[in-house]
């Protein structure tokens, strides 16, 4: 540990993208720099923060940044840049501020570095944490984006009522199972699809789905909705796209809607795959909305108002897949795309 000027100077691991990827990602693609060091003070004059990382969270929208930005074909979100660290959400403690906002010792949510250490620059869309009486990983999951995401998706986009029809892809993961329960809450029926056994169970017996099955066991999906949906789907929220997407649209009922979250299926091909039965959106007046949690972000005081009282009564359960050190984030993210992770993965940095 070096002191250059009176500034603590600390080796700060990282995990670096090695190149653009195409096709299916492997952990070979990232790999960890140890040589690296971090100033541990914000450059005088700057309103940036320094903040030690606790907590990083493996995202599936982290897929596309891996890509070679295509003109006129541009992922939502500014890809990584290979040789520099990547990037994605996390829960972090501020070292040092230059910022009015935040001060040393205080608990963040939001965009961070796969280091160690971090020197955060753009701090609008950092969420300073204050309830510390449930777990602080809950901040990449339940209380953070993906906790945002299943609220603005379900709540804002769908307009649910009392007693409509739900079915959810990908339904365990980290936005699945929260949409499942706010759906139960409301008094919905909810069936989820998911890609093994035990996440099946998960949904039937822990989260309180009404239904749920496994997509791998049905060979034709448009018969497995008709099974668990026979008058249909007034609201489908969709992680998957792809062969689902084109089952679902033959089973939404009139003025259904369908909140497009993402589409997993298709973020390693090169080519997407098509979708074949969207007349049906025609005959059914089914709405179709894409949407950006980022832009719902003005709710969090209001999301956390209707969430924090259920998970302290046990009403919202959440389920994470932990793994633990730095060195263990690449084999994380990648395990998304094959379903390896039970639950929302997250990367344990450091505890404090």
């Amino acid at each position: 540990m070096a002191s250059g000027g009176g500034v603590e100077e600390v080796s700060n691991k990282q995990v670096i993208l090695k190149d653009y990827v195409s096709g299916f990602p492997k952990e070979s693609d990232m790999y960890l720099n140890t040589s690296g060091t971090i100033k541990l003070k914000v450059p005088e004059g700057s309103n940036a923060i320094i903040v030690k990382n606790l907590y990083l969270s493996c995202d599936p929208y982290m897929r596309p940044r891996m890509r070679q930005p295509i003109p006129g074909n541009e992922s939502y979100v500014e890809p990584f840049k290979p040789g520099s660290p990547i990037a994605g959400y996390g829960v972090s403690k501020v070292l040092d501020s230059g910022h009015p906002n935040f001060k040393k010792g205080d608990l963040v949510w939001g965009l961070t570095g796969w280091e160690e250490y971090s020197l955060i620059t753009t701090t609008e869309r950092l969420f300073k944490i204050h309830h510390t009486d449930v777990p602080l990983s809950y901040y990449t999951g339940l209380l953070g984006m993906p906790g945002m995401t299943a609220y603005a998706g379900f709540y804002e986009v769908c307009s649910p009522k009392k007693g409509e029809h739900v079915f959810i892809s990908a339904a365990s993961g980290a936005v699945g199972q929260l949409v499942g329960q706010f759906a139960k809450l409301l008094g919905c029926y909810v069936v989820g699809s998911a890609g093994s056994k035990e996440k099946v169970d998960l949904l039937k017996n822990k989260f309180g789905f009404n239904e749920a099955f496994n997509y791998k066991e049905e060979p034709d999906l448009h018969a497995a909705l008709k099974r668990y949906f026979p008058e249909g789907i007034d609201i489908y929220f969709e992680n998957v796209g792809g062969k689902m997407l084109d089952a679902v649209l033959l089973n939404m009922r009139v003025h259904g809607r369908i909140a497009v979250c993402g589409m997993i299926s298709q973020y390693n091909l090169d080519h997407p795959e098509g979708v074949h039965n969207l007349m049906a959106v025609v005959g059914k007046r089914v709405r179709i909305e894409g949407f950006m949690v980022f832009e719902y972000y003005h709710l969090y005081p209001k999301f956390l108002e209707l969430v924090l009282p259920h998970i302290k009564e046990g009403k919202i359960i959440y389920v994470e897949d932990v793994a633990e050190g730095l060195e263990s984030a690449p084999a994380a993210l990648i395990g998304l795309f094959t379903g390896r992770n039970v639950g929302k993965q997250v990367v344990v940095v450091a505890r404090e």
